[in-house]
């Protein structure tokens, strides 16, 4: 099982980014999946998860209304597009499921 995140970088307070998690050795359509930050200093936060064959999203207070967590299924790839980023959603993000996280990707949102 691999979990490989990319989509990361720096932005400006307000900007987008759109960040992808390329899955293989399972089906994620069948299983939970989420995305997870860790900021400097801090503890990993749970952001967004999905399970896509059941249709359901879950979003943190933090990032609702903003982040919207999708999937493509016949990729095997997850999606978190990220809106109206502020400088608090500076973070290492990761894609996680079944137990397993990738590596992470770095979002900064500075000016």
């Amino acid at each position: 099982i691999q979990l490989v995140e990319s989509g990361g970088g720096m932005v400006q307070p307000g900007g987008s980014l759109r960040l992808s998690c390329a899955a293989s050795g399972f089906t994620f359509s069948s299983y939970d999946m989420s995305w997870v930050r860790q900021a400097p200093g801090k503890g990993p936060e749970w952001v967004s998860g999905i399970n896509s064959g059941a249709g359901r999203t879950y979003y943190a207070d933090s990032v609702k209304g903003r982040f919207t967590i999708s999937s493509d299924n016949a990729k095997n790839t997850l999606y978190l597009q990220m809106n109206s980023l502020k400088p608090e959603d500076t973070a290492l993000y990761y894609c996680a499921g079944l137990g397993y996280w990738g590596q992470g990707t770095q979002v900064t949102v500075s000016s």
